[in-house]
């Protein structure tokens, strides 16, 4: 058996990992049981009731979280030329089509978000065996294949965050950082929560949320009970 580490020791003497949090309650536990030496990421995941398989019960959306990520979101832009001095203001760290096309091609993908244009999409749409495989792949439902690219490029700077259901019917998303105060950490993950609440499929039938948790980079998921969450 492993020998137990001091921090190990210092979580366990704080958390149950049977008992059910309430949202605030488990914000502020998150931060006492964080000990990783550089900011963690907070993350939420979110069980559904639903079968992922049916395209008519596929979850997915976009949230403008109250307090950002806490971090600096690198984003692409691939655009007509027309629309380079836009995204450049906007913030883009990089912007331009046909170069970055190539070197997309050639692997590079050091970026976080890619924003394009749907005249541009009949080039963009050859790079989805690269960027699909990443989360990369911009999406009209996600709000990066827009003409409002100065736009789309604050808005995910702001702290945008797309989600999607997995092939298991659970939703990951990051909500924060763990030097985030509980407050700003709870209101990130009710933001998200209740966006993902609103999204439900008409054809779910039975429990639609069946359990949430909320852990950081290498902390232990924590259960948050779901009747602590106005509007479940």
């Amino acid at each position: 058996m492993a020998k137990l580490t001091k921090n190990r020791k210092a979580v366990l003497a704080k958390y149950n990992p049977e008992k059910e949090y309430s949202l605030g309650d488990a914000a502020n536990l998150l931060k006492d049981i964080s000990f990783t030496k550089f900011d963690s990421s907070v993350d939420v995941d979110i069980r559904l009731g639903v079968d992922p398989k049916k395209s008519d019960q596929m979850v997915r959306g976009v949230v403008s979280l109250p307090h950002g990520l806490g971090k600096v979101v690198r984003v692409l832009v691939l655009c007509s030329p027309d629309k380079e001095q836009e995204a450049k203001d906007a913030g883009a760290e990089h912007v331009g089509l046909d170069d970055y096309i190539k070197k997309i091609e050639a692997g590079w993908t050091d970026v976080d978000v890619i924003i394009t244009m749907p005249t541009v999409m009949a080039k963009v749409g050859k790079l989805g065996k690269v960027l699909g495989p990443r989360g990369l792949m911009p999406n009209p439902k996600s709000g990066t294949v827009t003409l409002e690219v100065g736009k789309a490029v604050k808005d995910v700077k702001a702290g945008k965050v797309d989600f999607k259901i997995d092939k298991q019917g659970i939703i990951h998303a990051s909500v924060g950082k763990a030097s985030f105060s509980a407050d700003k950490i709870k209101d990130n993950a009710a933001e998200l929560i209740n966006t993902v609440v609103k999204l439900k499929p008409a054809s779910s039938k039975g429990t639609y949320i069946q359990s949430i948790s909320l852990s950081s980079t290498m902390s232990p998921g924590i259960i948050v009970d779901r009747s602590s969450i106005v509007g479940l």
